[in-house]
């Protein structure tokens, strides 16, 4: 054989950067691994057609080789039984249009659980595809006494097995090894999905327990830290006293550790509207910049604390292991409304937004689960209302302490977020029993070994979430700004006016029309302006209170922050009232928008606006109307 001829068919590689893919159980470590790799060098998309997040990263090998690599949606199995798991098995399969066959496999299993872990290897292995075992978690499995032979492993699968600590600096480089190892690499064309199915569920299972019986060793596992936890943490009575306390406690750290940093925040951006004001002659573009950027958009900046301090505790949750372990104290409740405790965490991902949430109901099997988990999501408090909610509790609620350790704010905020809760479970009871779906499937979780938070992820974590707030500042809620500030600018006031301008103003007319139809809910005209933009994005309500009051101040008023504007203009009653239009207010056109595509129909988003609407309205009218008759307007 000659030279040509084993060089011919490695040109095809040679021509493009390698993929490699990350594929493995959920709560493997595989997305730990995928940022080891990648650092702040990722993408995250969606794939097309589908709202499922796609993440790419890119990392160069010690000996200066370039890959790409792509995390894959978890999957316990090549035999899909949710739209995640048929994306993971169409990308492997080179199936997925658009999106090429991956020319390397990693697969990574959790050490300590390699018995739920190996089916889903032994299925990859049947397409034929260059393959990597990355035995994940191996400092946990020493420290429980679980013995794993990594040298007879790779014998028995037939491909190179590398230990990875993947929350550890340095713990991916005996797998950057093994595929500089691999080079050069051929291009293999997977095998049909046909494949997989020639070998049987019991078969593929009793392979996995023979592989087992010669690789691993586990007679000196004594139990762990993390059976010792739950056997606290999963008590029925003491376990959701933990929950509630740790939730309690995540609310009034919202408060109570964000004044300093939003103090800060909030001068900085008096004081660039004081320069601006010195620097520039009266005229429109210094009421663009002051009363329609700075007076809107600053508004909102000022609460990006509060969401980076709700996001750090909810990824620490969530990095720990402990939110399926709130899934599971939580299916009883839940069974209670007709859902499984699996909606748990599409419920909690609404917490940061309903898109997120809406998505990750996809992982939920029982259409009709699916559906309601869908039509509830929304009613869970997203981080768009606490801007709302930080801004008029500041304003109405005094900074006092309740029983001398309790924040009397932070109450008020739990109060408001058990109250989406509360009604998220009502909707969902009273949609299951009219859709006839009573039967309730039992909860399967796998519950991941506890872990100390990994900084890395959560600093990723945390600069995600402030990238996408500060993009919707600077796009979303900027334009809508400028757009507001122009409808509230034109055309003036007219000669002899004993209103501001934005009374006569476009706005203002829009504003004064809605009034009839919020006047018995409380609700003045410049209320109903910001609920308008509020219906793009619902922290743009509280940019557009800043506009709108910004432009209805004069003078000395001007250089008020908005928090002491609306204390004065607004009575208490309405301050209630307004709060109470949040926790079900209709939602925002982008989730409506994702809410059509999951469902694939234009009814469920109109009912889902449709019945917030009426909840919104209702209960804001209970509220003014009870709170007049206590408190007096």
């Amino acid at each position: 054989m000659g030279a040509a001829d084993i060089a011919a068919p490695l040109a095809p590689v040679l021509s493009k950067t390698p993929m490699v893919a990350l594929l493995g159980n959920p709560n493997c470590g595989k997305t730990a691994l995928f940022n080891r790799l990648t650092g702040a060098r990722q993408k995250v998309a969606n794939y097309a057609g589908v709202t499922i997040e796609r993440k790419e990263g890119s990392f160069t090998s010690p000996e200066g080789r370039a890959f790409r690599v792509l995390d894959l949606p978890g999957a316990y199995s090549l035999s899909a039984h949710t739209p995640d798991e048929a994306i993971t098995r169409d990308v492997v399969a080179g199936l997925r249009a658009g999106e090429q066959s991956p020319d390397v496999v990693v697969c990574v299993v959790n050490a300590t659980n390699l018995r739920l872990n190996l089916r889903l290897v032994l299925e990859i292995k049947r397409l034929g595809l260059p393959m990597i075992l990355a035995l994940n978690m191996v400092d946990v499995a020493k420290k429980r006494g679980i013995e794993i032979d990594a040298a007879r492993l790779a014998q028995e699968l037939g491909m190179p097995v590398v230990e990875t600590v993947a929350v550890q600096a340095g713990g991916e480089k005996s797998l950057l090894r093994a595929l500089d190892g691999m080079w050069p690499l051929r291009e293999v064309k997977p095998e049909p999905l046909s494949a997989i199915d020639a070998v049987g569920v019991e078969e593929t299972q009793r392979e996995v327990r023979r592989i087992l019986a010669l690789v691993s060793s586990d007679a000196r596992d004594t139990g762990n830290l993390t059976e010792k936890i739950d056997n606290v943490v999963l008590h029925p009575v003491l376990g959701p006293v933990i929950l509630a306390v740790l939730m309690f406690l995540v609310f009034q750290a919202v408060f109570s550790w964000a004044n300093v940093p939003m103090d800060m925040i909030k001068a900085g951006v008096d004081g660039v509207g004081a320069m601006i004001k010195g620097a520039m002659a009266d005229g429109l573009l210094r009421s663009l910049l002051v009363e329609g950027i700075l007076g809107g958009a600053g508004s909102v900046l000022v609460f990006l604390p509060q969401i980076l301090i709700l996001f750090f505790f909810i990824l620490i949750l969530e990095d720990c292991g402990y939110l399926p372990r709130a899934a599971f104290l939580l299916d009883r409740l839940m069974g209670g409304v007709g859902l499984s405790g699996r909606a748990f965490i599409p419920l909690l991902s609404s917490f940061a937004c309903a898109i997120p949430g809406i998505m990750a109901a996809r992982t939920i099997q029982n259409p009709r689960d699916r559906l309601v988990t869908i039509m509830i999501a929304p009613l869970m408090t997203c981080s768009a209302r606490l801007p709302v909610y930080a801004l008029i509790i500041a304003a109405f609620i005094p900074e006092r302490e309740v029983g001398g350790f309790m924040s009397l704010q932070g109450l008020v905020l739990f109060a408001l977020y058990f109250a989406g809760i509360a009604s998220a479970m009502a909707v969902a009871y009273f949609m299951k029993r009219t859709m006839g779906a009573n039967h309730k499937q039992p909860l399967m979780l796998e519950l991941p070994a506890y872990h100390w938070p990994h900084l890395q992820n959560l600093a990723l974590g945390l600069w995600e979430r402030c990238k996408i707030f500060l993009s919707r500042v600077g796009t979303i809620i900027l334009t809508l700004m400028v757009l507001l500030w122009f409808l509230s600018s034109f055309p003036g006031a007219p000669e002899g006016a004993t209103h501001p301008a934005i009374y006569y103003s476009m706005a203002g007319m829009l504003g004064r029309g809605l009034e009839y139809v919020f006047a018995p809910i409380g609700f003045n005209w410049q209320i109903c302006i910001a609920l308008v933009p509020g219906l793009a994005a619902r922290e743009v309500a509280v940019g557009a209170l800043g506009t709108v009051y910004a432009l209805s101040q004069s003078g000395e008023e001007l250089a008020q922050s908005l928090t002491p504007i609306i204390a004065s203009s607004w009575t208490l009653p309405t301050a209630l009232s307004l709060l109470a239009w949040y926790v079900f207010a209709p939602q925002c056109m982008s989730t409506l928008s994702v809410v059509r595509r999951e469902t694939n129909s234009i009814r469920y988003p109109l009912m889902m606006a449709g019945y917030m609407f009426a909840l919104a309205y209702t209960a804001s009218f209970l509220t003014y109307r009870i709170s007049l008759f206590f408190i007096g307007g």
